[in-house]
């Protein structure tokens, strides 16, 4: 009985360093910052890794008053791209942890 519950505390420290590690990993991930173009760099998106956008570039030369519909879909492009960096990245750094879990697709 002894040895079961040196085992139990000893996996119960391990999940708590795991935890505090994803937490520090998750909080790193947020801090950075990711940035993708469009149009040939006509437009430049920056996104942290909350997801939140902090700065859309869009060079002069590419603003027409007679084609918006160009520079909308500019601006999307470089937004998804930039999104599916952070998603990329979180993938990678959080899927360290969540190896050979088994959790439903998706989760990291």
């Amino acid at each position: 009985m002894r040895g079961n519950m040196g085992n139990m505390n000893k996996m119960m420290k391990q999940m708590q360093k795991m935890q505090k590690d994803m937490l520090k990993a998750q909080e790193e991930l947020q801090a950075m910052t990711f940035e993708a173009t469009a149009g040939g760099g006509m437009v430049k998106v920056v996104a942290n890794g909350k997801k939140e956008i902090l700065e859309v570039e869009i060079k002069e030369e590419v603003v027409d008053p007679d084609d918006v519909e160009m520079l909308q879909d500019l601006i999307i492009a470089a937004t998804n791209e930039v999104l599916t960096k952070v998603d990329d990245q979180s993938n990678e750094t959080m899927g360290k942890f969540t190896q050979g879990m088994n959790l439903p697709g998706g989760m990291f």
